[in-house]
């Protein structure tokens, strides 16, 4: 698959009509983070931002599911959970 650029992306947004919202929310991301991929200001390595990037064809990778995926989303709330607790 040949990857995209943002400015392709963005481009086809506007020619097809549909918001960058609208596909987030139909694709279940949250739209401030589709947002932040499509200005550069997140890069899409990892969890939901790799998704993202994933999905809009701007990077080759796998879109985490499954048993594995609940697994690393559960250990990150954890992990968030504990750093914030001290604060």
């Amino acid at each position: 698959m040949k990857l995209r650029t943002i400015e392709e992306v963005r481009a086809e947004f506007q020619a097809s009509g549909i918001s960058i919202s609208q596909w987030a929310i139909a694709n279940g991301f949250s739209p401030n983070s589709v947002y932040h991929i499509l200005m550069g200001r997140r890069q899409g390595l990892r969890g939901q931002s790799h998704d993202i990037a994933v999905k809009l064809g701007i990077k080759n990778g796998e879109i985490r599911t499954g048993p594995v995926a609940t697994v690393l989303d559960r250990s990150r709330r954890r992990h968030a959970a504990t750093a914030t607790a001290g604060v």
